[in-house]
């Protein structure tokens, strides 16, 4: 088996059966498996999916086990020599998994490698190549730098603007929508850290990679779509506090001991600050339903639920 491919769904059931649809329409030499995992939805995926795609490996949890933990399910039975990391709100064209595998095949130094990640106007999803949130990189993107000086290294250390997204290059940090990772590098450095439920896990993977010695690439010479969960409608809580506590977990585990109290004290006093401003910011967004007529298309509807898994 070359590929093991792992998605995750909770009550995103359209989105998954059309991410399905797409990996099974691949053209591609590679032998390939496809293990989903549920995260206890409530919107009948267990069953549809069941009998549309009765050649799925499906996981069935009765909870929702968060992000992490649900696609180490999905590895502990994985027999690909590589493992993708595929989010069920993203379209694999054909030509992804040949060209991506026989890239990994040809680099024997590299743990993992993503491709390029579209959105559904075309623009780049800026979290496919990142730098690490270290703190330098986190103050310039927190406070706009990053945009006033998008063409500068120092100032966009994070979402590396000044970097051509058309051509291949090592970066830091690839994100969880598509991460293809060797299976020996795995069995290295060990799954996902279950400590993060649905933001950091992939950031926290992909250093764990660079410190054990693997190089990551980002390599555009093919793409996939990712309808991402983005709204503009009020986020429930949950959401809000995962995501911060995402960065300080990562900041704890990986970057503490390596700074002064100083710098650790103004890095946490900043997340504490972020998260409290989006709290606010949140407060005056509209619920969903009020303050507009429109109504929301359904696959909106179903990507702002994918944001209980992920973003």
């Amino acid at each position: 088996m070359d590929l093991s491919v792992l998605i995750l769904n909770y009550n995103t059931c359209r989105l998954t059966l059309d991410c399905l649809q797409s990996v099974l329409d691949s053209d591609t030499t590679y032998h390939y498996e496809i293990i989903v995992v549920d995260n206890a939805s409530s919107d009948n995926s267990v069953e549809v999916i069941a009998a549309e795609f009765p050649d799925v490996h499906l996981i069935a949890n009765k909870e929702n086990t968060g992000f992490a933990k649900a696609n180490n399910q999905a590895m502990a039975v994985a027999r690909g020599r590589y493992v993708l990391l595929l989010n069920s709100d993203t379209i694999v064209q054909r030509d992804t998994f040949q060209t991506m595998i026989s890239y990994m095949d040809a680099h024997k130094e590299l743990g993992a490698a993503g491709c390029k990640v579209i959105l559904p106007d075309g623009s780049l999803d800026k979290a496919c190549r990142r730098g690490f949130p270290t703190p330098s990189a986190s103050f310039y993107y927190a406070f706009g730098f990053s945009k006033l000086f998008p063409n500068h290294p120092r100032f966009n250390q994070y979402q590396l603007g000044y970097m051509d997204p058309n051509e291949t290059y090592p970066i830091d940090c690839l994100v969880g929508a598509f991460m293809m990772v060797r299976q020996e590098t795995i069995q290295q450095i060990g799954g996902l850290d279950e400590t993060f439920f649905m933001y950091g896990e992939d950031v926290d993977w992909c250093y764990r990679i660079k410190q054990a010695g693997w190089g990551i690439h980002y390599h555009p010479a093919t793409y996939i779509v990712h309808y991402k969960g983005a709204s503009s409608r009020r986020k429930p809580l949950k959401i809000i506090y995962e995501f911060h506590r995402a960065m300080w977990v990562f900041h704890r585990k990986h970057y503490k001991a390596q700074y002064s109290w100083l710098t650790n004290a103004a890095v946490f006093s900043g997340i504490a600050l972020k998260f409290t401003l989006t709290l606010v910011q949140n407060k005056l967004v509209p619920r969903r339903g009020t303050g507009s007529n429109t109504p929301i298309p359904a696959s909106n509807k179903q990507a702002e639920s994918n944001l209980e898994v992920r973003q």
